[in-house]
């Protein structure tokens, strides 16, 4: 079965239109004969909203029961056994009750599309999981129920529902948002213009970068290689020179122009050993890049202008930024330079910037290298040398009169062959000392025009003639294979730099890596590819590019990393030096990979042994601890039930108390024991809403012994928190009971509350022994129970569930001593922005 595609209505914030236009389009495929149901739309109140559900089938909400309150969520079961084409599911980021088929709503549409049902849905871009802090930052909410961007990213279309902040807090101003009693609160926090516009940008700039990623996806499949102007991608050439800081600045001011532009920093690592590049440079200017936000990305090519321009074009780019050449005038007599070149070649898609500098016309600061590879043109021309200069030289040397002599004529002949050896190699020289031999011979040695030779010095002449040529041609190939393979090393070195510098830096994405590897080599794609054992298939652990290779068969290149993994390249066949390199990275992708798995495990180890110690301490606690309760209730019952004593009534009501009192303990032994392995296997999703302090707090007093042993002082002036409320009961009940229980007689126990900035400190404070500094974060250990308590006073698990819980609501617990003696816990919450307790909450979808 296909899978179904997702359609996702990203909006900057509430109330722009998401819902309204996932509606709209749910009634165009309707008209259009699909067959279209409602598996979950919030409508929040808005009528606008719920005149577009009239006429789409809706499919029955699912009934959950949680704390107390009814919870409706979406039936996946219904929705997969109705098996319709399209499938509405609103608020992609909502968490689901506890007792839902999945923990998310994300992961209830991908059994949807699993299923091969096309999903409709929306989500706003503060509830991405990598803008969480950004969001944060903005808007002083942190946002707890969010997707991974990675969801979001997969979906088939994504349309950005857009409004200006003028428009948005108009539509919210006019009701059609939230209802009349809100409306202030809402302009006045969430909703501030600064905010929405802050909002609206990170929507747009996000979805800028994943249309970009269909752009670059088009581009490949349609094999189109000039550049499209959609968006500003300045890359900087780098020689590794002293002027590479100067163009990185130049290249950011550039960006810095135009919203969204990028900048990308090249250097081409030439095999031919014509670079100057110095690494301690090279090395100082990738950090500036990043500093400055932009890329750096080190590329092999022989011809640097070609390399340069295939990167640019490879990445879309708009602008090339190079700085004015280091070489002396006279050095431009071998070439017109890079910077010549790559304006000349860009074409009208491409503009160059040559940057100038103060280290412009001064040098490269070392003598230039010779050429390591004599490449066709020098071949053919040295084979042009060796075989038309000789006859050239000898049509010249016949027609002058008088003759120049035998000698001369040698040594003429020679020099042509010593430039077809420096020109073309050994063969080429060889060839210029053949044929000069036989027209010195024919030509020029007596007897003329015949290949006899009369006299012996002659014969000898003519020997070391061969033999000179062919020395000086042997030892001219002999420098440029040697010069070829120190450039070779050389550009293998600065790769592999490279490559250690990002292990160094601690760069362990499977993906970045793999994305060097194919910017490195110029690929179409570069695949990690892995299979169990050699009759199983070939499964992709990471891949980047277009048209991944599935196998190593269908790859132009692949490297076995040991066995049963291969690193596979699409693109070109790689000449065999290159291979070498490649396999270090082939390497360090096995190691990556590795690593990971040896993180995960390492993880999983911690949580195991976290267990066992949770475990080891619970059978403790149920060894020892619930036994006395247990042991008590035992003893009254068999007092009760025994036939030869007759209980006075006062007598049975002592026993029914002991009775009680032990089921009392026996119930919060266990419910703390509970609580504290739904906090160690991560169970715990906390209901977070704006709450009262001054409602929670005294129903977390109703289960104390005695009445007033807790001095209460929670004004009604505080504001709302962020809190889930039967979590905050359990929290301070825990807190209080054991401030009750270290507290002397005759003390009662203090309970206040205050506000701090945008936080509300609950103090629970006693008169109690304290405890002292070191021992302040033991006592939050699951059983840990500090001083001298008597065995059977609890398993040590409050005040650990207790901070467990607070974290989970996005606040904080923390003990300090009390001036005078004795401990305070401080229990801190985030308070609701601008939310006063006697004003209206917003909705769920604003704050969380």
């Amino acid at each position: 079965m296909a899978r179904g595609k997702l359609r996702i209505y990203l909006g900057a914030a509430p109330g722009v239109g998401k819902t309204h236009d996932m509606l709209s389009e749910a009634h165009r495929r309707l008209e259009r004969g699909t067959d279209v149901v409602v598996a979950l739309v919030e409508c929040h109140g808005r009528p606008r909203t719920e005149v577009r559900l009239h006429g789409l089938e809706v499919v029955p909400r699912r009934q959950l029961r949680y704390r107390g309150s009814t919870f409706a969520e979406m039936d996946v079961d219904a929705v997969l056994a109705r098996a319709p084409a399209v499938a509405l599911v609103d608020e992609l980021a909502h968490t689901n009750v506890p007792g839902s088929r999945n923990a998310k709503r994300w992961q209830d549409v991908e059994d949807l599309l699993d299923a091969g049902i096309t999903v409709l849905s929306t989500v706003n871009i503060q509830h991405l999981e990598s803008l969480g802090d950004v969001v944060e930052s903005i808007t002083g909410v942190r946002q707890r129920e969010t997707v991974p961007d990675e969801v979001v990213r997969r979906a088939d279309q994504i349309e950005l529902v857009d409004m200006s902040p003028e428009a948005l807090r108009r539509r919210l101003a006019h009701g059609n948002v939230y209802s009349a009693d809100k409306i202030d609160a809402a302009l006045s926090n969430y909703f501030r213009p600064g905010n929405l516009t802050a909002l609206r940008e990170l929507a747009l700039l996000w979805t800028a970068d994943r249309v970009d990623e269909y752009l670059q996806k088009y581009r490949a499949e349609k094999g189109i290689s000039t550049p499209w102007r959609a968006r500003e991608r300045i890359v900087v050439g780098l020689t590794g020179g002293p002027e590479g800081a100067t163009l990185v600045r130049r290249a950011a001011r550039i960006a810095a122009k135009g919203s969204g532009s990028e900048v990308l920093a090249v250097h081409v690592a030439r095999s031919d050993g014509l670079t100057t590049a110095s690494p301690n440079e090279l090395a100082v200017q990738r950090d500036l890049v990043e500093d400055l936000g932009g890329t750096f990305h080190p590329v092999v090519g022989d011809d640097v202008p070609s390399a340069l321009l295939a990167f640019a074009r490879g990445v879309n780019a708009t602008q090339i930024v190079l700085g004015t050449s280091r070489r002396r005038a006279w050095q431009y007599l071998f070439g017109p330079g890079v910077g010549s070149t790559v304006a000349r070649e860009s074409g009208p898609d491409l503009d160059v910037h040559i940057v100038t500098h103060e280290h412009a016309a001064k040098g490269r600061g070392r003598p230039r290298r010779p050429p390591a590879g004599l490449g066709r043109t020098r071949t053919a021309l040295g084979w042009l040398t060796g075989v038309l200069a000789p006859l050239l030289l000898t049509v010249t040397l016949t027609a002058v009169a008088p003759d120049p002599g035998f000698a001369s004529d040698t040594m003429l002949l020679l020099a042509v062959t010593v430039a077809a050896a420096l020109v073309g190699g050994l063969l080429p020289a060889l060839a210029a000392a053949l044929v000069s031999s036989l027209l010195l011979n024919y030509y020029f040695t007596p007897p003329t025009h015949t290949l006899t030779i009369a006299e012996p010095r002659n014969i000898l002449a003519i020997a070391v003639f061969v033999a000179v040529g062919a020395g000086v041609a042997y030892v001219v190939d002999l420098a440029a294979r040697r010069t070829r393979q120190a450039a070779q090393a050389q550009s293998e070195a600065e790769i592999l730099g490279f490559l250690a510098g990002s292990v160094l830096r601690g760069e362990t994405a499977l993906t970045a890596l793999l994305e060097r590897v194919r910017e490195t080599f110029g690929m179409e794609s570069v695949a990690l590819l892995e299979r169990q054992d050699p009759h199983s298939p070939w499964t992709r652990t990471g891949s980047v590019g277009t048209h991944p290779a599935g196998r190593p068969d269908d790859a132009d290149v692949d490297v076995a990393v040991g066995e049963g993994m291969t690193l596979a390249l699409r693109g070109r066949v790689l000449p065999a030096e290159d291979r070498r390199v490649l396999g270090a990275f082939a390497a360090q992708a096995a190691v990556v990979v590795e690593r990971q798995r040896l993180v995960t495990e390492a993880e999983r180890a911690r949580h195991l042994v976290e267990s066992n110690r949770i475990r080891t301490a619970l059978l403790a606690a149920v060894s020892h601890d619930l036994r006395t309760p247990l042991a008590a209730i035992k003893a009254s019952v068999s007092s009760l039930r025994a036939d030869d004593v007759a209980w006075s009534p006062a007598d049975e009501a002592e026993l029914l108390a002991a009775i009680e009192e032990g089921a009392d303990r026996l119930d919060n032994l266990v419910g703390n024991l509970l609580d504290m392995s739904r906090l160690q296997t991560g169970a715990v999703n906390p209901l977070v809403r704006e709450t009262d302090l001054d409602e929670v707090v005294p129903l977390a007093l109703r289960g104390l012994p005695e009445p007033g042993v807790v001095d209460l002082d929670v004004p009604e002036t505080l504001p709302m928190v962020h809190a889930d409320r039967g979590l905050l009961e359990r929290v301070v009940a825990n807190v209080v009971e054991n401030a009750v229980k270290y507290s002397p007689a005759g003390q009662p126990v203090r309970l206040s509350a205050s506000t701090l900035g945008d936080r509300v400190e609950l103090r629970t404070i006693d008169r109690g022994p304290g405890v002292p500094d070191p021992a302040k974060e033991e006592i939050f250990e699951p059983f840990q129970r500090y001083g001298d308590v008597p065995r059977g006073n609890g398993v040590g698990l409050g005040l650990a569930v207790a901070r467990g819980f607070a974290e989970a609501m996005g606040g904080s617990l923390v003990a300090e001593d009390t001036p005078g003696g004795g401990l305070t816990m401080v229990l801190t919450l985030r308070t609701a922005p601008g939310r006063p307790p006697t004003r209206p909450a917003l909705p769920a979808e604003a704050t969380t």
